[in-house]
Order: C-alpha cells, then sequence, then structure tokens
C-alpha cells in the first residue's frame, strides 16, 4: 500500500492532500486539531521523543521518512502537518484491501498492515501479460472499494516482486520476467535486497561493492568469509535472483511485543512511579494483544534503551505458559531488576515469546496473580 497510514488520513482529512503531512508520535501539549476550521497542529510546533510511523510523498520529497526522529523531521519541513496514529482504522482499511485481494487471488501471505505476498499462479489471468492484467484489476478493486492506491511487482519469486513492488511508486505496476535480472535488477543498490541493512551495505560499499550485479560477480566463498558461510551464501543467492520461498497462506507468531519511547529521559530511582506506571500499561496491554489473537507464552523479557542510545535486554522461562498481566508483570519486573539502571531510560519494551495457541494441548494458564499494579516495581 502507497503509504498506508497517510492515505489513511487523507481520506478523513481531503484538505489536505498535496501537502506535507506527518504520521507519528503525538502533538504538543495545549495544540488542539478543528477539522472544521482546517487549524491542524505543525512539525515546528512539536516537543517530544516521538518517531515518524510515515509520511506523505510531498513530505517525503523534504527528506523525511519513516523510524526518523519527529524532532529531525521539524528541521527538515518544520511547515509539515503532524497527526498522531490511528492503528484502529488502519487495521479497519487492513482488513478491507486484504479481502478485496483475496476475492481475485486467495493465496495470499500476510506481511504486515500494509503488505502481503500473493500467488498468481491458479488465478484467472494470473499468467496473463506476466500478471499484469491481474494486478491492475487488483488494483482498481482496492482503490473503487477503499479509496487508497496501491504498487503491485510481478516477478517470478517473492524477492524480486518484492524489489519491483518499488519500481513505481506510487500506484504502479512493475512486472519483471526471470531473463530481465541483468537488466532490471543488477543495476540496483545492495541495500534494495530486503535483508540487507544498513550495516551489511556499509561493508558491502567499504568492499567496493555498489550494486547487485557487483555482488553477483563475487564468489560464494568470498562473500562467506566476509559475511559468514549462510548470509554470504544467501547473499550470492539473492544477487541471482534466485528465491525458492512459497507463499505461506498461514503462520504462527513467534512474539509479541509493546514498547514505548519517552517524552523525557525516566531515571529509575527518581522517576520510579512514572516508570512503574508506564511499564504495567506496556504489559496490560500485551496481555490484551496476546488474549485477542489467543495465544499465551512462556519466555518474558524487556527491552531498554538509555539516554546514550545504548541498548539492553534480559529475559527469562517461565515454567508455564501464560497471557495473564499480572504474571507478565511480575515476570517482566523480574527482568528489569537484572538490567543496568544506572542511566536514564530513553524506551522501555516487553516481550512475550515462545507462543503457543492458548488452546493448544502444551498451553496451561498460571492462575491470575492479582492487579499488576500492586507490584513494586523494583
Amino acid at each position: 500500500m502507497d503509504a498506508f497510514y497517510a492515505s489513511v488520513e487523507l481520506l478523513r482529512y481531503p484538505q489536505l492532500r498535496g501537502l506535507p503531512v506527518v504520521i507519528g508520535g503525538g502533538w504538543r501539549r495545549g495544540i488542539g486539531m478543528d477539522a472544521s476550521q482546517q487549524e491542524f497542529p505543525r512539525l515546528r510546533d512539536y516537543v517530544g521523543r516521538g518517531v515518524v510511523t510515515t509520511a506523505t510523498y510531498p513530505a517525503r520529497e523534504f527528506g523525511v521518512h519513516s523510524a526518523m526522529g519527529i524532532m529531525r523531521a521539524a528541521q527538515l519541513c518544520p511547515q509539515a502537518i503532524l497527526l498522531p496514529v490511528d492503528f484502529d482504522e488502519y487495521r479497519r482499511f487492513s482488513r478491507q484491501f486484504k479481502a478485496v485481494i483475496a476475492r481475485f487471488a486467495p493465496v495470499i501471505e500476510d506481511r504486515g498492515v500494509d503488505e502481503v505476498y500473493i500467488d498468481f499462479t491458479q488465478s484467472q489471468d494470473g499468467q496473463h501479460e506476466g500478471g499484469r492484467t491481474l494486478a491492475l484489476r487488483i488494483q482498481a478493486a482496492i482503490h473503487a472499494e477503499t479509496g487508497l492506491t496501491c504498487s503491485i511487482g510481478v516477478a517470478p519469486n517473492k524477492l524480486i516482486a518484492k524489489m519491483a513492488s518499488e519500481f513505481r511508486k506510487p500506484n504502479g505496476v512493475s512486472i519483471v520476467y526471470e531473463s530481465e535480472l541483468r537488466e532490471k535488477i543488477w543495476p540496483l543498490p545492495c541495500r534494495k535486497i530486503n535483508g540487507i541493512g544498513p550495516k551489511a551495505d556499509a561493508r558491502l560499499e567499504g568492499l567496493g561493492i555498489h550494486t547487485i550485479g557487483e555482488l553477483a560477480t563475487c564468489e560464494r566463498e568470498w562473500l562467506a568469509q566476509h559475511f559468514g558461510p549462510n548470509h554470504g551464501a544467501w547473499m550470492h543467492e539473492c544477487a541471482w535472483g534466485r528465491d525458492e520461498r512459497a507463499v505461506v497462506t498461514q503462520s504462527e507468531p513467534v512474539s509479541m511485543s509493546r514498547e514505548t519511547t519517552f517524552e523525557r529521559d525516566l531515571h529509575a530511582v527518581r522517576d520510579r512511579a512514572e516508570l512503574g506506571a508506564v511499564f504495567t500499561d506496556l504489559c496490560e496491554r500485551l496481555a490484551q494483544d496476546l488474549q485477542r489473537h489467543a495465544y499465551v507464552g512462556k519466555t518474558i523479557g524487556v527491552k531498554l534503551r538509555y539516554d546514550n542510545f545504548q541498548r539492553s535486554t534480559r529475559e527469562q522461562t517461565l515454567a508455564f505458559y501464560t497471557c495473564d498481566p499480572a504474571a507478565i508483570r511480575r515476570a517482566a519486573g523480574q527482568c528489569l531488576k537484572r538490567a543496568p539502571l544506572e542511566r536514564r531510560l530513553r524506551l522501555l519494551g516487553v516481550k512475550v515469546a515462545g507462543l503457543v495457541r492458548s488452546d493448544s494441548p502444551e498451553a496451561r494458564r498460571e492462575p491470575v496473580l492479582g492487579p499488576p499494579m500492586a507490584m513494586p516495581l523494583f
């Protein structure tokens, strides 16, 4: 989906179309929003520690992108309008566009709120013009029923289809045939391969490898020496456009988590009450997520990011599976006590891993342990 969160907001506020709009964080205290008077908070007025969730394409032209600090985005585009996230609305539109796709091509792999892989193999018109006919039908139907646009890449496998979906954003369809690897894929930067992040890309740049085509000329053994046997072999396969992964219609999550970045850095002792309230809220919301999706887990962990941006994690595995907020709160609190707490905290997160279905034979619920609020933080 094209700038999904922002596009949903533009349906709500069509008067903002064509303007730089940023979604994320919150707005400054005291600044309201009156849609009838078209008064919206501006990025230049934001004070806080939030990050950009997404931005409209006019905002992206100023260099604003997702995961960027909002204060930094305000330096790049102070005139941009800032709107908070509305996950309930985004999930509603997510269900709608996926239901549209299912009518045309029911073999779908869900990749999050705004992205899917689709197997065209057995679908009507799935092979016509390399899949373009079906892609255009899906694209038109999504727009007709939701008002949103999407970009579709069609290719022999998921690896190349993912790259192709970025070729003609927004509202584009791109087809890549197997014979077009050298022409359309090899000139791209290595970072366009889904899975090659900033660190690996920087290492490749340092080794004189800038494009996927240059990566393809590297010997598998040489890549293994520099990036490890598994990762090096994977990079070699990707450079040659090889990907045997099937479209998986059902998959089970291995973990769920909740985290928050504080408006100001909090100290474990001096800000104990505020930190404790946030911590308990994270545990309760995570428990609600587990219960809503009918999962239980037994490995509880915490994630901390300090004022110097260093990160620390701690976890423990229980003897039972749970989705009880009190059990999660108690175990996460024990993990927190084992983490370094001398520095102020910028971010705090809670995770439950080792998930199984709550009705599975191995799932055993722990009796409710009492209100999480009653437990001390340290």
